[in-house]
């Protein structure tokens, strides 16, 4: 049995069902009372809440902007919507979480929506060879990653009586988890920025599908580099004519998609650029994920500032290997690149439209508050 398939089928929720509802890595420690109003207004210890990932493979946290509630019979007593957040590389889930509480508090949606920040951990001992530790540190018991695997869509670590689990099966399983410990949710859209935005993106058609009665959209926000599901890439035009890269940092730029010479580029198709060379722990075959993709309610986020190397767009932290470069330099031009790929080759059966936000280089508290990602996030103009 893959790693995948331990978060799939009816053990799932029986699996979920004896999971606690606790901020400490103890199962057995009791349901804490309604968490406090500054849960609404940024990140705290009362916010940080774990759960019992399936097949023994260990706890995952997450923050919370609300406890869960009893609800009553005509479902109304608990939130309806759920905005949950991926964080970036530095494993920051407070901070993501601060900005997605922003974001619903400038569209007035924040007291009916329940805002959620998960933490891919990582060991104390590996965290150090990371960028960051990451934020809160991991607790006994954690379900825990490599400082890149988990936004790679890879397996968590086993040991200390942990089993593995895919990290796209891990948020299969908060989803389902959010589920049923806020029945009342009928729709939830995963949001993820950076790094975030990667796993999420290469998350989309491998996921399990949803609980029922619940949708979900995705946005994907200012990832370093995408997941292709055929070996084209983007070649830039301007006037019918082809151009370098680094005429399209104003998006002036339309794009044909070219297969690059293999030769040039060994390998630039395989996971995690694209579908070939899968690992066994993700499920779906290539052709089945690609369709779920197309069938899928997605949204993009690109920082309109974010086309350069310079101050403000974490450039140091860019994948710049071969196989990211041929998707563009920068991640604005990578995303827009990615973009006109979905129009003209996907051809997903609903938009899947790019949003450029004014004003924003490489920065979650930026993008995810702004106008421009409104109508993404919560369906509403600004």
């Amino acid at each position: 049995m893959t790693s995948h398939t331990l978060a799939l089928g009816a053990g799932l929720a029986a699996l979920l069902a004896g999971s606690g509802w606790a901020a400490s890595s103890s199962p057995s420690t009791p349901t804490p009372p309604s968490a406090p109003q500054t849960c609404t207004e940024q990140a705290s210890d009362a916010c940080f809440q774990g759960f019992a990932l399936p097949g023994q493979a260990g706890r995952m946290h997450f923050y919370a902007s609300q406890a869960p509630q009893a609800e009553k019979a005509d479902g109304s007593a608990g939130p309806q919507t759920v905005l949950l957040i991926m964080h970036g590389f530095p494993r920051d889930a407070n901070r993501s979480f601060n900005a997605a509480l922003d974001a619903a508090r400038k569209a007035g949606r924040l007291d009916e929506t329940l805002v959620i920040a998960p933490l891919y951990q990582v060991a104390s001992d590996k965290a150090e060879h990371c960028r960051t530790k990451g934020t809160p540190a991991p607790e006994p018991g954690d379900a825990l990653w490599t400082c890149g695997s988990w936004l790679a869509g890879q397996n968590s670590q086993a040991g200390a009586g942990r089993t593995l689990i895919n990290a796209i099966a891990a948020l299969d399983a908060l989803v389902a988890h959010i589920h049923q410990r806020w029945p009342s949710v009928r729709h939830i859209t995963l949001a993820g920025f950076s790094a975030g935005g990667q796993m999420l993106q290469r998350s989309i058609g491998f996921a399990q599908q949803p609980p029922a009665g619940v949708s979900l959209r995705y946005v994907v926000a200012d990832p370093g580099t995408w997941l292709y599901f055929d070996p084209l890439r983007p070649q830039p035009q301007r006037a019918g004519h082809d151009v370098d890269w680094a005429a399209c940092s104003d998006g002036g730029c339309d794009y044909r998609m070219q297969l690059p010479q293999e030769a040039s580029c060994p390998g630039y198709h395989d996971w995690k650029y694209g579908t070939q060379a899968l690992p066994s722990s993700l499920g779906p075959a290539a052709a089945q994920a690609r369709e779920r993709y197309r069938q899928a309610d997605i949204h993009y986020l690109e920082g309109a500032l974010d086309n350069h190397a310079g101050k403000g767009t974490s450039y140091g932290a860019l994948d710049k290997s071969c196989a990211a470069m041929l998707q563009g330099p920068f991640r604005r031009q990578r995303g827009e690149g990615y973009a006109a790929y979905v129009a003209q080759v996907l051809q997903p059966v609903r938009p899947q439209p790019l949003s450029i936000v004014p004003g924003c280089a490489h920065d979650v508290a930026c993008v995810l508050p702004s106008d421009a990602a409104r109508p993404a996030l919560f369906g509403i103009l600004p």
